[in-house]
């Protein structure tokens, strides 16, 4: 059975970490691997930070014991679950430190009893996590650790920013509140000088980013989830709408299948289709959900919801009966 990259290069580490010195044709002969594997997983392990040791003199490698954790007292369910949400969280969402984090995942499972080590390898060879969709963050890392440290240190940072649509970056004072993770990107969030309020910031649009030399006193009755409250996602606007919605019996046991939103009530027609009721802050974020659904939705309350999708349909209507570039022009080739 194919062994999955982790897999692999946890044998390598097991085999260099026995005290003996090994050519590339013993790790070779131990995992059962071929020697071009060999070379590009050691490879992989020295760029993700893993100390081994070249000894040219022999051609052997090997790796001292200091560097991995000691043995640890957890059971098969524990470390399955420990592991399982290390690979699932660096293959689904874009998190700091991924090379640390590998390296912590490498550590618990190398040092763990080979029985339950065993166990957990047979597992994860056989569960796929497909990667989502995420927003790529430039230096990354460096700004999430800037934007850490400044909202534990309660200190003002300053960001060079841009705004949705606009071609200029402008600069913005930040009291950072909270980091979060929302819709395949992180977000800041923060009392904003330029806006005057509580605003949330994409870590993406970030161009520049230090922390001012003066700190801040974060308001006392600012409760993330009371901000957050009721809307859609994470952008409040002021003012609470009814939505009534009526899904088609196509998509009707997809929908109903999900909790969408805490104030969710669902409701079977004789028919087979469902209506659906949510209580939420704003209407931005919501519509564009509904659209996703095409014709197999209807809007059932508020009216100007029901007006909104009625002119985005309208107007798309228009922008695809326009005429269509030659076929030439078409960079799939049909």
């Amino acid at each position: 059975m194919k062994r999955s990259r982790v897999g692999r290069m946890l044998q390598i580490l097991t085999a260099l970490q026995s005290g003996r010195n090994n050519r590339v044709d013993d790790l070779a002969q131990m995992c059962t691997l071929s020697k071009r594997t060999i070379f590009r997983d050691l490879k992989e392990l020295k760029e993700i930070g893993i100390p081994y040791r070249y000894d040219t003199k022999t051609g052997t490698y090997s790796t001292g014991q200091g560097f991995f954790l000691t043995p640890i007292n957890l059971n098969c369910k524990e470390a399955m679950g420990l592991l399982l949400l290390v690979f699932t969280a660096r293959s689904r969402i874009q998190i700091p430190f991924k090379n640390e984090t590998l390296i912590a995942a490498m550590k618990l499972e190398n040092n763990l009893p080979g029985e339950i080590r065993q166990y957990c390898n047979a597992i994860l060879r056989n569960i796929y996590i497909k990667a989502g969709p995420e927003v790529k963050i430039d230096s990354f890392d460096k700004i999430f650790e800037q934007l850490e440290d400044a909202i534990l240190k309660k200190q003002v940072v300053n960001m060079s920013y841009y705004l949705p649509h606009e071609k200029e970056a402008i600069a913005i004072e930040l009291n950072p509140y909270h980091l979060i993770y929302n819709n395949y990107t992180w977000y800041v969030l923060g009392k904003s000088s330029f806006h005057k309020g509580i605003r949330a910031f994409g870590l993406n649009r970030i161009k520049e980013l230090s922390k001012l030399d003066k700190g801040f006193v974060e308001d006392e009755k600012f409760d993330i989830n009371e901000y957050l409250g009721r809307a859609w996602s994470m952008i409040p606007e002021g003012r609470l709408y009814h939505v009534k919605l009526r899904f088609l019996p196509e998509v009707a046991h997809n929908v109903t299948e999900v909790k969408w939103h805490r104030t969710q009530i669902v409701t079977f027609e004789d028919d087979s289709s469902a209506t659906v009721q949510f209580r939420v802050d704003g209407l931005d974020e919501i519509t564009w959900w509904i659209l996703g659904y095409g014709d197999k939705v209807q809007v059932l309350a508020p009216p100007t919801l029901q007006q909104r999708i009625i002119q985005i349909a309208q107007k798309m209507v228009r922008t695809n009966q326009q005429k269509l570039p030659s076929r030439n022009a078409n960079p799939f080739g049909s």
